[in-house]
Parts: structure tokens; sequence; C-alpha cells
């Protein structure tokens, strides 16, 4: 029995061996073995030929971890149990692996079967004719006297062409459609349903060579000459446009439902069951397939828990950004001086100072709510206001009057006075005054805080050994 059991671990030494040997472990990250070929993919994708910011292996390394343990926290957090996760994640991954349950052969197939429905009901329907015509237009309401006018040119170019004149010199010269008459009448060869009925009864009517006497249509008076008629085109002709339209009305996706069907009922399971199935075997025989489905759901999971931990959570922590920015206030500087403040317009004179009363001692962010109620709250707007932070060149009335450009505003029509009022700063004197930058740096200052803490909290071991190999075996 010793004998078997010391055999048996032998064995399993030696798969595992050779299964290392094949594919190592470079680190392991809370437990989590990371395989050399799947450090690979993600190092190779991300420093490609073109990337500017190339990395080296090395220099990759803690980038890759950070990755890693963000993942890590966010299972932790159990974000990948969500169900908005799950279906998100389920449909990228369905896209990579559905298209494998259809082969060329199904494309085929569904081409000629359409082919085939297109052909017999063209060519059990008359097929396809070859004609040109000469149009003299004539609208659905004219007049007796259009009518009339209409009806004797329509004649005499009969009368022309009864007497030899060339059918298509003369489209050309006196056939009023556009698309055809250059062409000497001609038109494509046409199907059945494709024109109008007073048409289509006349062209299919007519033998091969053959010219009709004038006739009316919604579209006027014609004379039509039929030169010839064929069966539908051949199958190798039409495949291409056949495969667009194809792709274009999804019918791929269609065989793929119906393949799934098929195959759930065969085999007693769900559609799935077959999906993971195919999935598991296509990634077994790809491992870049495998990664990059692995990438997806990792990159979903690495929003969630970052916009959670770090970007949202800067955006909307208002003490934190305040705390932050009143301890690195000295680090916020402009390299010229800025105009808190408005530039506005008026059509009365008492206005400009009323403007100024009314903000007077508010909160720069309630300026904007309270001019609009108290001037522009009826139809009649009785000021108009840009409001900011203005930097020299940003607004022609503050560079004149604030920073001493000489510089002319354009006036606004039927609002001749204008004034400027707030602030000429040095320097950020608030956080609203350069809250993107800060909310810039807080997120940073966050995410260092959180991947210390993800340090602390999970293992990690690299394998030096390993990673020398990298991309070197």
């Amino acid at each position: 029995m010793k004998a078997k059991l010391l055999l048996g671990a032998m064995l399993m030494c030696g798969t595992l061996s050779f299964a290392q040997s094949a594919d190592p472990i470079v680190m392991v990250i809370n437990g989590n073995p990371v395989p050399r070929s799947e450090f690979e993919y993600s190092y190779n994708k991300n420093n490609a030929e073109g990337v500017i910011d190339k990395k080296s292996v090395e220099d990759y390394v803690p980038l890759f971890v950070n990755y890693k343990l963000k993942v890590e926290a966010a299972k932790e957090a159990r974000l990948d149990t969500m169900k908005s996760f799950q279906q998100e994640f389920a449909g990228y991954r369905d896209q990579q692996i559905r298209p494998a349950f259809v082969t060329d052969d199904d494309m085929e197939a569904e081409a000629k079967k359409i082919y085939t429905q297109t052909q017999q009901q063209i060519d059990n329907n008359g097929g396809m004719v070859k004609v040109a015509h000469i149009l003299i237009q004539m609208r659905q309401k004219a007049t007796p006297d259009e009518e009339k006018a209409a009806k004797q040119r329509i004649d005499s170019i009969y009368k022309a062409l009864k007497g030899g004149a060339d059918f298509a010199a003369l489209a050309k010269k006196v056939s009023l459609d556009p698309g055809s008459a250059s062409n000497g009448g001609e038109l494509p060869l046409i199907v059945k349903g494709q024109t109008l009925k007073e048409f289509e009864d006349k062209a299919w009517g007519l033998k091969d060579g053959e010219m009709s006497e004038p006739f009316l249509s919604p579209a006027g008076w014609h004379i039509v000459l039929k030169q010839g008629h064929q069966n539908f085109y051949d199958y190798a002709s039409q495949r291409e446009a056949i495969m667009k339209y194809i792709d274009q009305r999804g019918l791929r996706e269609q065989i793929i439902n119906q393949k799934l069907d098929t195959l759930s009922k065969q085999q007693h399971t769900s559609p799935d069951r077959i999906l993971a199935a195919k999935r598991a075997e296509l990634e077994s025989k790809d491992a870049s397939l495998k990664y990059l489905i692995q990438e997806y759901h990792d990159g979903l999971l690495l929003y969630e828990i970052s916009n959670r931990t770090v970007w949202d959570k800067a955006q909307k922590d208002t003490p934190g950004l305040e705390t932050f920015f009143k301890k690195n206030k000295k680090k916020y500087k402009w390299e010229q001086p800025r105009f808190k403040g408005m530039a506005y317009c008026t059509r009365d004179k008492e206005d400009i100072k009323a403007v100024k009363k009314a903000v007077k001692g508010l909160a720069f962010d309630r300026w904007a709510e309270k001019l609009r109620t108290t001037f522009n709250a009826d139809s009649v707007l009785r000021i108009k206001v840009e409001k900011g932070l203005f930097k020299l060149g940003d607004n022609a009335l503050v560079d004149q009057t604030i920073f001493g450009k000489d510089t002319v505003a354009a006036p606004v029509k039927d609002y001749p006075y204008t004034a400027v009022y707030g602030k000429k700063l040095k320097s950020p004197k608030e956080l609203s005054d350069v809250r993107q930058l800060v909310v810039a740096d807080y997120q940073e200052y966050l995410e260092k805080q959180w991947l210390d803490q993800l340090r602390k909290r999970y293992q990690v071991t690299v394998y030096e050994d390993v990673l020398q190999t990298v991309n070197k075996h």
C-alpha cells in the first residue's frame, strides 16, 4: 500500500514538475498563483511597439501587482456577485465564444439558402428584364394644358422613333429621367415589384427587341424598348453581397442561437452550459483568448472598485478635498493672475449697480442663481453674464478692465452697458479656484493610501528566477 502511495506521489511530482517547467508560476498574490504566460500576455500587450511609456519587465512588475491587488479587493467586496457585473461580463464573454459555433460551411449553407430562395422567387415570377425608356414627366395634378403638352411631346418622340430615329440618341436628348437619360435611357436589370406597375406590365409584356407605344404612369409618359431578358444571376456573382446581407441583418446570430438550441436539446442541458464548455475548450487551446476574457472580467472589477474607493469618492468628498487643499495650498500656483468674477452687460444703465448689489456678500457659486431670479426671471432678459475664473485672453472686457490690455470688447446688441465685478487673484484662495487639480491630486493620494493598505492585507511573492525568463524561453 505504501509502495503504491509512494509511486503515485512520484508520478504526481513528475507531472507537476513538467507543468511548472512548461508554464512556471511567476508570482503568487493572496494565495493565487500567476503563471508566466499570464504575466507575459499582460506585459506584451501593454508594452507593444508604439507604446510611448514602455516599461522593462522589472518596472512592470509593481504595476501588474497593483492591478492584481485591486482585483483581489474587488472580489473580497463581492463585486463579482453583482447582477450588473455578471450581465456585462457574460455579454462580453459570449461575444468571444459564440462565433466559434459557426463554421465556414454553416455560412456557405445559409448564403446558398438565401440565394436559392431569391433565385426561385425571381425566376418563377418572370425573371429579369433589360429595358431602355424615354420619360416625359407630368405632375399627377397637371392642368389640362400640361397634360395636352406632355401627350403631344411623347407622340412626336414616338413618331420620330417609328421613323427610324436612334432610341439611345433620342433618350439622351429628350428623356426627363435623370438616372437613365445620360445612358441612352438604359436601366439596370429589373425584377417585378421594383418599378411602377404600369411600367412593369408593359416591360414584361413586350418581346425582346420590341418597343412599346406611349403609355401613362404616375410618373408621366413612357416609351419602353425591351432589350432582353434573363434568369437571376449565378451564385458566385452574388455570394459576397449575400454574405454582407447576412452580417447586416444579424443572421449569423440567429444561426448561433439555432445551433445552441439544438445542442442543448441533444445534450439535455442549457445553452449557458454549452457556452461554458465551449469556452473551456477554446481557452485550453488558446491562452490569449483565456487571458483576454479574464482581462475583461478583472477590468470590470477594477473599474468598479477604483471608482468606489478613489475616483468617485474623491469627486464627492468635499470635506476631504478641503482638508487636502489647505494642507497643500502652497503647491497650487498660477503663472499669471486670475480674475474671479463676472463680465456682464445690461439693457439699462441702472442695472450695472443693481447686479453688483445683488451678489455682494454671496458665495461665488450662488451668483448665477441669484442673478437669474433677480434679473432674468421673466421672458425679457435684462442682463447677459459670463461668470468664471478668467485668465488673460479669456474675455476681452476682463482683459481691458482688469488686466489693462488695449483690447476692445465687441458690443452686444441691445445691451449697451458693460461692467465687471469680482476679485483679481495672484494665487488660488479656495478649493473651487483649482478644484479639478486638487481632485486629481487627491485621487492620487487616496490611491497610494489604498495600495499601501492592500500590500499589508494581501501577501505577494515574486519568483525572481522565473521573472528572468519572461519572453526568453
